[in-house]
């Protein structure tokens, strides 16, 4: 099998892999887990697919499954990719607090840069060098800041949860032009300010701030500073671990 002529920005193969009919090498896993991961942020995990994925590297589709049987397989990649990306280098001399904070921000900046990494993690079972690497730091900083083996795994799963719905939940519609968000933020607005004062005076008080969708990072900021603020008062009320 000779695969097809790559196009422009192609991946690159390895040349130590193992040779395909005609001579040529297959791509490297992290090419394909690269280019693969740009496509889903691009259009979405259900639009990638193992044939339009080689398309895009300039292979054929049986290239592919060298690395990956099956698109399955290719999201486990994906996942891997983004848990790789997420920093667990925590500074030893911060406060458990300061160290869960960091760790918490690196998550949503990892799923912030790929739109398809909230859908990725939520929905990946499968254990991982790099997930199992994040996930233990964690843990650590939360044995050692007193909690229980059982409360530090609520907690360690809460702040995956509290990153993935803070960047689910980010104001405005990503997909409309900032003409168009201006104007659906402008009729909102509207909607609530209009509503009977009598019956509703705090939405009508707060129609302008209960809309804003131009702040993102107030969102993200103030979203991590109450997950970080409940775990540290839920550390002081706890009996000291074993």
């Amino acid at each position: 099998m000779t695969s097809s002529t790559p196009r422009p920005g192609a991946a690159s193969v390895d040349a130590g892999g193992p040779p395909e009919e005609g001579g040529r090498t297959k791509l490297t896993k992290r090419a394909v887990v690269d280019r693969a991961l740009a496509l889903a942020d691009a259009t979405g995990l259900d639009a990638l697919t193992i044939r339009k994925l080689a398309q895009e590297l300039g292979v054929t589709p049986m290239a592919l499954y060298w690395h990956f049987r099956g698109k399955d397989e290719l999201l486990d990649g994906l996942a891997d990719r983004v848990w790789s990306e997420i920093d667990a280098e925590v500074d030893p001399e911060a406060s458990w607090s300061d160290q869960l904070r960091t760790m918490v921000e690196s998550l949503v900046r990892v799923l912030r840069a790929h739109p398809a990494a909230p859908e990725l993690l939520k929905n990946s079972e499968k254990q991982t060098e790099a997930s199992l690497h994040v996930t233990e730091v964690a843990l650590e900083v939360l044995r050692g800041a007193g909690f229980d083996p059982v409360y530090a795994s609520e907690v360690a799963r809460l702040g995956l949860w509290t990153g993935i719905m803070l960047v689910l939940s980010e104001p405005g519609i990503k997909s409309l032009s900032l003409d168009e968000r201006a104007e659906l933020q402008r009729r909102k607005r509207v909607a609530f300010a209009s509503l009977p004062l009598a019956t509703y005076p705090r939405l009508v008080e707060c129609a302008e701030p209960m809309t804003a969708c131009d702040d993102p990072d107030f969102h993200y900021e103030f979203g991590i500073s109450m997950f970080i603020a409940g775990i540290e008062a839920m550390a002081a009320n706890l009996p000291a671990s074993a």
